[in-house]
């Protein structure tokens, strides 16, 4: 499959959660990738790579999702595997950040 849009979110959690909630977090990431329209799902934590000027390490953990078109990430906004996601984490999340992009 072609990818034609990546999806990126930066996700800053609530301070104070337990290594359980964050645990759980992850795993409902993870969850993601069971949505059908998702091509490809990867959750990541900020890496041990040196600060520099243009490195930004401050977020919790970041969800990169991948998409054959902009019509498949509109379908997956509304598929009820994100909604759950979005119902059972939200109260975790302190700052979302979204980048989504077309691919080239």
């Amino acid at each position: 499959m072609t990818i034609g849009m990546l999806h990126t979110v930066y996700f800053w959690l609530t301070p104070g959660l337990s290594e359980a909630e964050k645990e759980n977090f992850v795993a409902g990431a993870k969850a993601l990738a069971e949505a059908p329209t998702v091509a490809a799902c990867y959750v990541s934590a900020p890496a041990a790579t040196p600060e520099r000027d243009v490195t930004d390490h401050s977020f919790d953990y970041s969800l990169h999702l991948m998409f054959k078109d902009v019509a498949d990430h509109d379908a997956y906004q509304i598929d009820p595997v994100h909604l759950k996601f979005v119902e059972e984490q939200a109260a975790k999340f302190a700052v979302v950040k979204v980048y989504d992009s077309s691919a080239l």
